[in-house]
């Protein structure tokens, strides 16, 4: 029985890739590319600064792969196989969850599960550590970036496995309702407190070192010696526009791992009925 849903996971997982696919490559890849002029641009104005002042200018090294490429085939293949892989865990927690946590019918835990990996994987780590296009984030810093938000998101997991199992252990005393609503409480109080706890990506010691202290790594204008803009700062409308595709596509991604899941889980485990067969005796 396992092994039939996680293979069902699998099924939906890759249905909700394509799915986000589709709406990333048609809305999210017009800000990736502005991301990638801007941060074209700036370089250029960098590098113009840098030879006025006497300064060696390292030249580019060649792209590995087009933009086209990139944009089609490169961001395609990732999001299906993040999905599969989603779909796989997914598929493990509703199996993991299935029977555990109330007389819910297949289809309502499948989108409760489906819920929980949203919040869980993906928002719950977005607000402290948002989605960043192109041009947004140091070099200096990607390993501390990656750390920091993997460690969010099994904070975040971790919190929200033992809300689960707080609600099941207050349910008998304040009833269903008001477990689930205590249990939600203190996974966001404690979750709030990991937040604030976790610094933010403009206070790490390479950002502060080269550029002060700032909220995030966004980048500022570029001046010259004098002071004088030369290059603007990254636009916060794209930088809003790029967060909030990214958002729609996660969405769109465990929504639809739910809704294939759940009627694949319910004809699995819903009882079989067999139809009776009539027989004749003596050719009645």
């Amino acid at each position: 029985m396992e092994h039939r849903l996680i293979l069902r996971g699998l099924l939906a997982g890759g249905v909700g890739g394509l799915v986000a696919f589709g709406f990333a490559r048609i809305f999210a890849e017009p800000q990736i590319q502005a991301a990638i002029d801007y941060e074209s641009g700036r370089d250029a104005a960098q590098d113009a600064l840098d030879k006025a002042a006497g300064l060696p200018v390292e030249a580019a090294g060649p792209d590995l792969f087009s933009r086209t490429l990139q944009a089609n085939l490169g961001i395609g293949v990732g999001i299906v196989l993040f999905g599969v892989a989603m779909g796989a865990l997914f598929a493990v927690a509703y199996t993991i969850c299935l029977g555990r946590v109330g007389n819910l019918r297949p289809r309502t835990l499948a989108m409760l599960v489906a819920a929980g990996g949203f919040l869980g994987i993906y928002f719950v780590p977005f607000l402290k550590y948002p989605a960043n296009p192109p041009a947004i984030g140091h070099e200096d810093t990607i390993h501390d970036r990656g750390n920091l938000y993997l460690a969010m998101v099994l904070c975040s997991l971790v919190l929200l496995v033992g809300a689960v199992a707080l609600g099941k252990r207050l349910k008998a005393r304040f009833g269903n309702w008001n477990a689930t609503l205590l249990a939600l409480a203190g996974y966001a109080v404690v979750i709030g407190i990991v937040m604030a706890l976790l610094p933010s990506l403009g206070h790490l010691a390479a950002n502060v070192q080269e550029y002060g202290r700032h909220a995030t790594e966004t980048p500022l204008p570029l001046t010259d010696g004098k002071g004088t803009i030369v290059y603007p700062g990254f636009d916060a409308d794209r930088l809003y526009a790029f967060r909030l595709y990214s958002v729609g596509a996660q969405v769109l991604l465990w929504g639809v791992i739910g809704l294939v899941f759940g009627p694949l889980a319910d004809r699995l485990l819903s009882p079989r009925t067999t139809a009776p067969i009539a027989s004749t005796v003596g050719g009645a």
